[in-house]
């Protein structure tokens, strides 16, 4: 069954790595991010991608999110999440590629464990496997305020500037 607004949002364990081991090639070995614990008190904006490098989450999805960043802050969002079904050291790769920097947490669910128990995922069949659908939520200590998912294929309802409508003035 997919999330729902008022729904707590499921625990699990995303992965982050933050920082490399050598700055041109070797993200740091990613650390363990517990979900509930780190939704714990906060509003938290999340935003949900099929893939890291692709072209509509690079050239769209992601800029969208940093170019709005500031504006989501001062609506009252403590932090931005980025998650994909990808693993944690090439969601740092991507972070680097897109110049995410502290803005955004770029957190991977290499298993799809999480997107699973969202009822967010889908067959991306090919080479793509299981992914997680084009998606945003708003949440606030644990619970979805705002949902969002995007059609398949589509791209428009997801958006940074989809949320800020949502977040008011």
């Amino acid at each position: 069954m997919t999330i729902q607004i008022g729904d707590r949002v499921p625990d699990g364990i995303l992965y982050e790595s933050i920082g490399y081991l050598d700055e041109a090639h070797c993200p740091a070995r990613p650390s363990e991010v517990p979900v509930a614990e780190a939704l714990a008190g906060k509003r938290v904006v999340i935003f949900g991608l099929p893939g890291a490098f692709t072209p509509t989450c690079s050239g769209q999805h992601v800029p969208g999110y940093l170019k709005h960043h500031d504006a989501l802050v001062a609506r009252g969002v403590d932090e931005i999440w980025c998650v994909s079904v990808n693993d944690g050291a090439t969601m740092a790769a991507w972070a680097k590629d897109q110049g995410v920097g502290q803005r955004i947490r770029m957190l991977g669910d290499g298993s799809a464990a999480w997107t699973k128990a969202l009822g967010l995922d889908f067959d991306g069949g090919g080479n793509m496997g299981t992914r997680l659908q084009r998606c945003s939520l708003l949440v606030e200590d644990g619970i979805v305020q705002q949902l969002n998912v995007e059609a398949p294929a589509k791209y428009g309802v997801s958006d940074a500037e989809t949320m800020l409508g949502q977040l008011g003035a």
